[in-house]
């Protein structure tokens, strides 16, 4: 990989962790009207997401460039890992608040927190990438290589996501039975959304994982990518129904936000499709694909210029306007990391 390819790589998740992060703080500097409590925290807290990514980019980079050394195996998952645990505390503690605004903005942050979680998953599992263009170019009998970690740690790994996907599905059940109350309505859905990402990137992992051990099968090649591709339909559509399916006054914000977590659900296929498209196989059309992520951030972006003119005249419009933004930010974020497996997997220097 070019040297200053692999910078500017590096850079975007940087950067859209500035973005999410500026935005929050100013849509917070008022910080005494609801709507902006709620959409600023949100955004601020996107931003672990942005670093948890960083880390997966800075992980396989650094392995395409030959300036790996194993403390970055410790360095990078624990900066990302570290921004997740910290946005999880941080949304407990801002539930604490007892507010209704505080109410839902700390479930969410949590949820985002869960996200983070994941993503570093994605990071430590990429620890051993360079052993997947090795295997992809080798035979299944040939089992898994010396360097690849033990299945104990690779079903470990996939445990991570597993068990996020698992409690936001609890938590968003529980409230979701309290939804004639409106922040646990709102709170709830969202969490759904939220859900479905962290059940897509159990597919992201468990790829990774099961290629970096040569144990990944002809069978799981679209199983996968069909799992992630029905997580982004789940939460898109569940979102229209939202929107669509009542008259509740407070059905817009969760509606519309479950829309952009199903348009991060199909960024993140681009990932998965693309290391099952190039697992022992030539892919003409591979280098297409980092196209994926920036047409599901261009969706956000134009989806959140259209909901802020709508907000002029309801202000239900308002948080998802904002959040959208982030989102958008996000999708872009792993345009940058397809783009990196993309390059890692088709050999590019």
């Amino acid at each position: 990989m070019n040297y200053w390819i692999s910078i500017l790589f590096r850079i975007i998740p940087l950067a859209m962790g500035a973005v999410c992060l500026g935005l929050g703080l100013y849509v917070l500097r008022d910080g005494t009207d609801a709507n902006d409590f709620v959409a600023g925290h949100i955004l601020v807290s996107l931003t672990a997401i942005c670093i948890a990514l960083f880390t997966t980019a800075a992980m396989i980079i650094r392995q395409l460039t030959h300036t790996f050394s194993p403390a970055w195996k410790v360095i990078l998952p624990v900066i990302g890992y570290s921004a997740a645990g910290a946005t999880v505390i941080w949304g407990f503690a801002i539930i604490q608040q007892g507010s209704v605004p505080s109410f839902v903005a700390g479930h969410v942050i949590a949820g985002v927190g869960l996200i983070a979680a994941c993503v570093s998953t994605v990071a430590t599992a990429s620890s051993a990438f360079t052993l997947i263009p090795r295997n992809a170019h080798g035979r299944a009998q040939d089992g898994p290589p010396a360097e690849a970690y033990s299945r104990a740690t690779g079903a470990a790994l996939i445990a991570v996501p597993v068990i996020a996907t698992v409690a936001g599905a609890l938590w968003a059940a529980m409230l979701l039975a309290r939804a004639a109350e409106t922040p646990d309505y709102v709170a709830g859905h969202v969490l759904l959304g939220i859900t479905a990402i962290c059940a897509s990137l159990i597919s992201l992992v468990s790829t990774v994982v099961r290629q970096v051990r040569n144990e990944f099968g002809e069978g799981e090649r679209w199983a996968w990518t069909l799992w992630v591709l029905l997580m982004g339909a789940a939460a898109f559509g569940w979102g229209v129904i939202v929107l669509f399916g009542d008259d509740r006054v407070d059905r817009i914000a969760p509606g519309c936000v479950l829309l952009g977590l199903g348009m991060v659900c199909f960024s993140i296929v681009s990932k998965v499709w693309l290391l099952a498209l190039t697992w022992r196989r030539e892919c003409a059309l591979a280098n297409r694909i980092p196209l994926l992520p920036v047409l599901t951030c261009l969706a956000c972006l134009f989806f959140s210029a259209f909901l802020a003119e709508a907000a002029t005249a309801n202000p239900g419009f308002f948080v998802p306007a904002r959040v959208l933004a982030g989102l958008g930010a996000v999708c872009f974020t792993l345009f940058s990391i397809v783009s990196i497996l993309e390059a890692g997997t088709s050999g590019k220097e």
